[in-house]
């Protein structure tokens, strides 16, 4: 086997802030519905940033940023991903139909599309609401959408972390639209 060099950050070519703002981003949305954590809010900025998600919408309780317990796990990408804030996250789903968005519930449904069966459309825009912590997404806001999608779980657990369901789901959406 030959040596593995970890890269150095300098040698990683990442995007500059300018040419991040001005790069063509997924046709993405990232709902965030009552998230509490700020050290969550901070990871999907991260991954969001990672994966160029268009914007962010943060919604009720959810922090906006600046906020330095945010930037922990943000590492400034709460300052490259667009984001707005709405106070009920039924009003940012009806603003996301209106501009003509395929709104997903990532919840765990009657009927939920599993991840591993979803089929995405390179020429649709997407919106994916992730819940709060404890109570997932409002049912509300699940009645509101044009479907669920569910991650397949094999263990005793129910649920995942939304920082880490964030990671998964966009990821996959990354992967389908980006071809």
């Amino acid at each position: 086997m030959g040596t593995l060099r970890k890269l150095k950050v300098t040698e990683m070519h990442r995007l500059t802030v300018d040419e991040f703002k001005e790069s063509r981003k997924l046709p993405l949305v990232v709902v965030l519905d009552e998230v509490r954590s700020l050290h969550n809010i901070g990871a999907v900025f991260r991954t969001s940033d990672a994966f160029l998600v268009n914007s962010i919408y943060l919604c009720g309780i959810t922090a906006t940023p600046p906020h330095p317990e945010m930037h922990k796990t943000a590492l400034g990408a709460e300052y490259t991903v667009d984001w707005k804030y709405f106070k009920n996250t039924e009003d940012a789903v009806n603003e996301l139909h209106t501009m003509g968005y395929t709104v997903f519930a990532i919840e765990q449904c009657e009927g939920s599309t599993m991840l591993d069966k979803l089929v995405l459309e390179t020429d649709k825009r997407y919106a994916v609401v992730l819940g709060n912590e404890v109570k997932g997404v409002k049912q509300e806001v699940v009645d509101m959408c044009d479907g669920c999608i569910e991650i397949p779980q094999f263990g005793t657990k129910h649920s995942l972390n939304v920082s880490v369901t964030a990671g998964i789901i966009l990821w996959e959406f990354a992967k389908e639209l980006a071809k």
